[in-house]
């Protein structure tokens, strides 16, 4: 039996539990407006500063807000504050906007702003290396609050509005004071929805319900930033692992709206004239493998250059898209296509060649035996593939792999784990980054090298790499900032930070009953959308 026939059976009951439960929606009995979605993966994870997951980064944009966000001209706008910057750029003042307010009533202050900004600081990339320039980051009254700088630092309005993982979600101060390592223990934010506490299933369903208090800003919408407004009373995400219930019940109407639609059902779709599909994250997303640098055998950097040497591409995007029209061979870590692509060091992973030397490194490099335990979620259309075909290219390089099926959910909680493998912990992992998240070396968590102390799941700690991470933060010149990011690449896949796998796009697919569907580098996004009925 495959892997993938183990998953299908528990999946289709799950779906069609999920279905039920939605069309049994006590909302829908009240006559409420509701916008029944399946997105990419089932929630659980709900802590949006706890993982870097998009589905608990969607989760974040339902419940909470942000001070700034980016349009689609990537220009940094007002969302829940403007600022003003002294003449010696060092000093940013933000104040709040009229008419905020916490879910449970209570107005949003600089103290929550400046508690969630502190939070996220250490969490995020960018914000880890905004903070190693802060100076002070204190309330000056109720609805301002400074930042002061060391020295002028050019991203500190990019890095507060910057649209994904990890987002800086504004929260109320005992909230963002949770210790670190723990999540925190209620859902208020200050955002378009508020979260259904009571209705919430975990791996079955999540609801939001419109917030009434919420007052949008007037500009129109224009990715996260503009005015965000709801149209709709309820929004409920019902999870359907399987891709062929999911498309079913889009046709039928059962549900509204699809988030990534399999590629081999697309022709289904596009053949329903009630039907919409698009691709609302032109970006795309760069898929990658991941290490774990603290355990045996990948503490090694031989036997992580062999693995290395031993991955292909083409094999891997073929079997996750299929299609070449929505995939791209790629071996830039910043995103091809950008300012700062290049493909040097890449050779062998987009011209498959690396297998007799992959043969060769392994052979020299120590490792003995220790099976790789690669975590494989099977219930995510886009992280099915990657663990798969992986798993067969280091087998035929002659590493033993423990290819251990489980559910995206899992591995974002389980990834956390620096436990041996015997207790839970892990080698390797598969993710996706949508293009915004990686397009720059401060912007890519995973490039990181800060290991245990802040660094991405898999703790890679290399300090050369973030010497340059902080020369980059420090250059204003574009040509300048093009070669450190070259210097960053080459280090990287010298010491395998981790294995990019190449682009791709994914399409998503509603019903033409629904309007306004916004598109961005954080999609989906649920305010704007109305539904005719």
């Amino acid at each position: 039996m495959t892997d993938i026939t183990r998953w299908k059976r528990p999946m289709m009951a799950a779906a069609l539990s999920a279905l039920a439960l939605a069309l049994g929606s006590p909302a829908l009995a009240a006559g409420k407006k509701t916008l029944t979605a399946v997105m990419h993966s089932d929630l659980r994870v709900i802590d949006p500063g706890f993982t870097t997951a998009y589905i608990t980064r969607d989760h974040g944009y339902m419940v909470y807000d942000t001070l700034l966000a980016t349009d689609s001209n990537f220009k940094v706008q007002p969302q829940m504050a403007d600022w003003k910057v002294s003449d010696d750029k060092l000093t940013y003042t933000f104040t709040l906007r009229d008419g905020l307010k916490w879910h449970d009533g209570a107005p949003v202050t600089a103290e929550d702003c400046v508690a969630s900004l502190k939070r996220w600081g250490r969490n995020d990339a960018m914000g880890q290396k905004l903070m190693d320039f802060v100076a002070s980051l204190e309330p000056i009254d109720a609805k301002s609050f400074a930042l002061k700088l060391k020295e002028p630092y050019g991203l500190v309005l990019e890095s507060i509005g910057k649209p994904s993982s990890y987002t800086p979600f504004m929260m109320p101060k005992r909230l963002a004071e949770t210790p670190a390592g723990q999540q925190i223990k209620e859902q208020i934010g200050s955002g378009p929805f508020k979260f259904v506490q009571a209705e919430f299933q975990p791996g079955v369903k999540a609801v939001y319900e419109k917030n009434t208090d919420y007052v949008p800003r007037k500009e129109p919408p224009s990715w996260t930033a503009g005015g965000k407004v709801v149209k709709v009373d309820r929004v409920e995400w019902v999870t359907m692992p399987d891709a062929q219930t999911a498309v079913n019940a889009l046709q039928s109407g059962d549900i509204d709206f699809m988030e990534n639609p399999s590629f081999d059902l697309l022709p289904v779709l596009k053949a329903n004239k009630e039907i919409q599909i698009e691709t609302l994250n032109k970006l795309g997303f760069q898929t990658l493998g991941r290490m774990n640098f603290l355990l045996p055998p990948f503490d090694n950097v031989k036997v992580r250059r062999a693995a290395f040497l031993a991955i292909n591409q083409k094999p891997v995007l073929d079997a996750l898209v299929g299609n070449p029209e929505y995939y791209k061979i790629c071996g830039a870590y910043f995103v091809c296509g950008t300012p700062l692509a290049t493909e040097e060091g890449s050779d062998t992973l987009l011209k498959g060649t690396g297998l007799a030397d992959a043969k060769k490194a392994l052979a020299e490099s120590g490792y003995d035996g220790t099976p790789i335990v690669i975590m494989a979620p099977g219930d995510v259309v886009t992280l099915k593939a990657q663990p798969i075909v992986v798993a067969q290219q280091l087998r035929d390089a002659g590493f033993k792999v423990d290819l251990q099926a489980t559910d995206w959910q899992t591995v974002v909680t389980r990834r956390a784990s620096q436990k041996p493998t015997k207790e839970g912990g892990w080698n390797m992992f598969f993710t996706n980054w949508v293009g915004a998240d990686v397009m720059n070396p401060i912007a890519n968590a995973s490039i990181g090298g800060k290991g245990t102390k802040g660094g991405w799941f898999g703790w890679a700690e290399d300090a050369k790499i973030e010497q340059l991470k902080d020369s980059y933060a420090r250059s204003t010149s574009p040509d300048e900032q093009k070669k450190i990011a070259g210097e960053i690449q080459k280090q990287a896949f010298e010491q395998v930070i981790y294995v990019p796998l190449g682009q791709y796009l994914a399409p998503s697919a509603w019903r033409k009953s629904l309007s306004g569907v916004l598109d961005g580098p954080a999609t989906p996004i649920f305010w704007n959308i109305d539904k005719s009925e």
